[in-house]
């Protein structure tokens, strides 16, 4: 194992979710330096230095990383920071997760949907302009940008006129001013999937199913639940995995993680969106916690000049938690000013709660937005992989949380259903 102490790493953004980075960094003997353009960000209240750079300047960064010996650049989970990242490291001669056709590839939804075209990867079936002109789309069907994030842009339509407006709020949001016109499947199952690739050797790392919130809530296009490992984990590793590890292969990325989301369609996945980075959420968390595989460390020694190892635990076969299963319960509120919220001391508390993201609180006002800014936090939880115990842990959940607005309603919208959750694993997929 390559020594990494004392190693300097420049992340990208300090959102919540990237203060693990700078943990697990700190816990390797690295000096973590966070960089956005936000005073007060989670991640660079903890880091060793931070400083006031957007992640878009890419010259300043790479003036910085010049001045200060940095020895590896970081974007992690989040989609603006993937080509910045690769740029500045490229720029500085530092390890990347991948070129910039590769990263192309993993960030624009068009050029990812070829190579999975080429590869013998199925995707949604998608419609064009001219389809649309012509009068030969089938609906409903949802319209997106080919580059963009957090369901910006995305509107699902029923009929024509609907869709030329979507088109045009479509290529306000995406970078490269195209857009994809898909058949809408959110009646079928939504997984996120994430390879680690080790001497250009994927192995599959995370399965997860993915739940929506409800329409009448406006957000059918947000998480309110990630269950780990897949109940289509059989189905994916007989029919899928294989291709999907010929298409990492093809592509040639040599290290790093390759993240996807996809439908169940009877035996195969139809893919749609891609990341060369690993999701969001807690995934690394609970994969350590589960199997003492620690891949946020696996990748932060890569970039800033190490190896991808296992660091306390297997890969190979990770994603099946040793036998648990994982619950990543979003909580989303609706519109009005939270005048209070309660129950996550109490919840985490809980000896299978493993982690707790509060991103809103008392006095913040949420607009009714339809996107990622109606989620108030995540708790994520390991339990034994048993449909009661799961449901459970979900009833547990939802007795100790109280979220209400000024007038004293309840502002807590489309939460899972434990029942659901029961009996929806309870069955064989």
């Amino acid at each position: 194992m390559t020594d990494i102490s004392g190693k300097k790493l420049l992340l990208l953004a300090g959102a919540g979710p990237h203060c693990k980075v700078v943990e697990s960094a700190r816990e390797m003997g690295i000096y973590t330096v966070v960089a956005d353009y936000l005073p007060d960000s989670p991640a660079k209240l903890i880091a060793d230095e931070s400083i006031m750079n957007n992640i878009f300047d890419i010259d300043g960064l790479v003036e910085y990383g010049r001045k200060n010996d940095i020895d590896g650049v970081l974007g992690f989970c989040i989609d603006p920071t993937q080509k910045p990242a690769q740029q500045i490291a490229e720029r500085l001669g530092l390890p990347t997760f991948g070129d910039r056709s590769q990263v192309l590839a993993l960030t624009n939804k068009k050029v990812f949907k070829k190579l999975c075209r080429d590869s013998g990867v199925d995707t949604i079936p998608e419609y064009t302009e001219e389809d649309l002109a012509a009068g030969r789309i089938i609906y409903p069907v949802l319209v997106k940008p080919s580059d963009s994030r957090g369901s910006r842009g995305c509107t699902v339509c029923s009929n024509q006129n609907d869709v030329y407006e979507a088109v045009r709020e479509a290529k306000s949001e995406s970078s490269d001013g195209k857009v994809l016109i898909e058949r809408y499947m959110a009646d079928n199952q939504d997984l996120t999937i994430s390879y680690l690739v080790k001497d250009g050797v994927p192995t599959l790392v995370s399965l997860g199913d993915r739940y929506p919130g409800r329409k009448e809530d406006n957000l059918n296009r947000q998480l309110i639940c990630t269950i780990q490992p897949s109940r289509y984990i059989g189905m994916y590793l007989k029919y899928v995995d294989e291709r999907v590890k010929g298409m990492i292969r093809r592509l040639g990325i040599k290290n790093g993680p390759v993240f996807m989301q996809g439908f169940v369609d009877g035996n195969t996945v139809r893919m749609y969106d891609p990341g060369i980075r690993f999701p969001g959420n807690e995934y690394e968390r609970i994969t350590k916690a589960a199997t003492g595989v620690d891949l946020m460390k696996s990748i932060i020694s890569y970039v800033v000049g190490g190896e991808i190892e296992d660091f306390g635990g297997k890969i190979e076969g990770c994603y099946d938690l040793d036998g648990k299963c994982a619950i990543q319960y979003m909580i989303n509120v609706g519109p009005g000013k939270i005048a209070r919220f309660d129950g996550l001391e109490e919840i985490s508390k809980h000896p299978n709660v493993l982690d707790i993201q509060q991103r809103h609180f008392v006095g913040d006002e949420i607009e009714p937005t339809g996107d990622i800014k109606h989620r108030a936090g995540e708790i994520s939880v390991l339990v034994e992989r048993d449909p009661e115990k799961m449901s459970e842990m979900i009833r547990f959940i939802q007795s100790k949380l109280v979220i209400t607005d000024s007038y004293g309603n309840n502002q807590i919208i489309s939460p899972i259903g434990a029942d659901f959750v029961k009996n929806t694993y309870s069955l064989n997929a």
